[in-house]
């Protein structure tokens, strides 16, 4: 779907659509049909045109891709664009702390009291420096 505002209700789009394929015989072309529809509603030629086109689309009697397979495909490829970046983020974050890890078992003994007992004696001359 288009990002500007809807103007016309889906009713008036379907009954406008259905006129235009109706009344094709009445006229000298399929522009001529749509001229005289979009003149009935109020609107702009362009607009009835791609209407009638969309519904051709979408019943199968003109090539392209229909609607509704168009909103799928844009909903993956979003959904595919929002995993690949939250892949991303944990991929990082697990680099990073990957490496916070291995700098703290390098720098401290490898039992949990040894490190504690490190933080503890840091904590401590902190304190005596207030």
């Amino acid at each position: 779907m288009n990002k500007t505002t809807n103007r016309f209700a889906p009713e008036v789009r379907a009954r406008a659509v259905r006129m235009v394929l109706d009344h094709e015989g009445d006229h000298p072309s399929h522009w001529a049909a749509t001229v005289s529809i979009a003149e009935k509603i109020g609107c702009v030629p362009q607009t009835v045109f791609e209407w009638v086109k969309n519904a051709e689309v979408d019943s199968g009697r003109r090539a392209g891709v229909p609607n509704e397979m168009a909103d799928r495909l844009e909903t993956l490829e979003r959904e595919n664009r929002e995993r690949r970046l939250a892949d991303e983020i944990l991929r990082k974050a697990s680099a990073y702390f990957d490496r916070v890890d291995g700098l703290t078992l390098a720098s401290h003994s490898c039992s949990p009291r040894g490190f504690l007992s490190d933080k503890e004696d840091r904590h401590e001359e902190l304190r005596s420096d207030w």
